[in-house]
């Protein structure tokens, strides 16, 4: 393999007694779709939100591209490349698509929101935007207010705010959560076409879309990871079975 683009040792977060992530070792390697499931509970909320930066772990170390990233909070970490898509849609509601998009584009420039209204016709904004429109498959779409889009769309809205930032990791939390099967299809779909171009850290409790999208998975249970592998080394793994896919697999 070649060097982690996100190296991850001895993670560990306590809240009083509870170790929410309890030693956390992992590593994610440049272009793979590396899924992190496990039950409720279980500490994925609390590594992802050491691994964007919006929580500072007690112990253990970061390292992002080869760089010591454990100290620093998550609008430096984002600057680098590390992005943060969350499991709550965060756009802006009552602008249209390509606006939430061009924001994105604006912000990733270094330009202040105070000009927001002169940028809007800034076709330095509004054409990259409009691009990353097309790729997610939004571009029809592109005038409508947020607020009018359905809730899988706006999901991929939120998407495509995040790469208009060119990460050069990604962290989905729960990208299909509450979508019905046609939507989260559609979003399988559009992850899917991501695969190998961009690195991908995904939580996600869909197990069928958890095995479709993942080069490897690691499995989180109270806190610590208890298997990493490929999805099929997780099938077939009995510790995984018993503690937490249980049946479902065998369905």
């Amino acid at each position: 393999m070649t060097e982690p683009l996100l190296d991850i040792e001895g993670l560990v977060k306590a809240f009083g007694a509870l170790r929410a992530t309890d030693g956390v070792t992992l590593d994610v390697q440049p272009g793979e779709t590396h899924a992190i499931i496990g039950p409720n509970g279980a500490g994925k909320t609390t590594l992802i939100a050491q691994l964007s930066g919006t929580l500072r772990p007690d112990e253990g170390r970061i390292r992002f591209a080869g760089e010591d990233v454990t100290a620093l909070g998550a609008a430096a970490r984002s600057h680098k490349g590390l992005a943060r898509s969350f499991q709550i849609t965060s756009i802006y509601r009552e602008f249209s698509a390509l606006d939430n998009v061009a924001l994105a584009v604006q912000a990733h420039a270094g330009h202040s929101f105070r000009f927001w209204h002169a940028a809007r016709e800034d076709d330095a904004l509004r054409a990259p935007a409009r691009a990353i429109l097309n790729e997610v498959g939004l571009g029809s779409r592109a005038d409508v207010p947020a607020a009018n889009l359905a809730h899988g769309e706006q999901r991929q809205l939120e998407i495509a705010m995040v790469l208009a930032t060119r990460p050069r990791l990604l962290l989905l939390d729960e990208p299909v959560a509450g979508m019905g099967a046609d939507e989260t299809q559609r979003m399988v779909q559009f992850l899917g076409k991501l695969k190998g171009r961009q690195t991908i850290v995904l939580v996600e409790h869909d197990m069928d879309a958890v095995f479709s999208l993942a080069d490897r998975i690691s499995v989180l249970v109270y806190g610590r990871i208890i298997a990493t592998g490929t999805p099929a080394e997780i099938r077939a793994n009995r510790e995984v079975r018993a503690a937490y896919l249980g049946e479902e697999l065998d369905a």
